[in-house]
């Protein structure tokens, strides 16, 4: 079955940075567009960063210049490189991908900006 497994999150200081990872597995990772959500307290989930499995990335206008989607496809993982963390980038972030229409989702990782 499909499985996404994120890690990476915790608690930054503004400014600071964090590396999300998500593996996946059942599925052909590398023919699969994959991407990153979040959802804040009270707020809707939001597409952060998506990256076709050509490697065609494109981003939230919120975070652009500031986090990179990439993946490895060796290693069915996908990465959120996310820099100059804002407290506004505090959310649950999610890995996804659709197949067949279906969206699959992993647990989340939080990440907290705070000093």
């Amino acid at each position: 079955q499909v499985q996404l497994v994120e890690s990476g999150g915790g608690l930054v200081q503004p400014g600071g940075s964090l590396r999300l990872s998500c593996a996946a597995s059942g599925f052909i990772f590398s023919i699969n567009t994959m991407a990153w959500y979040r959802q804040a307290p009270g707020k809707q989930r939001e597409l952060v960063a998506r990256i076709t499995s050509g490697g065609v990335a494109n981003y939230a206008d919120s975070v652009k210049g500031r986090f990179t989607i990439s993946r490895d496809n060796a290693k069915n993982t996908v990465y959120l490189q996310m820099n100059s963390l804002k407290p506004e980038d505090t959310a649950v972030y999610y890995c996804n991908t659709v197949m067949r229409y279906l969206d699959y989702w992993g647990q989340g990782t939080q990440v907290t900006v705070s000093s």
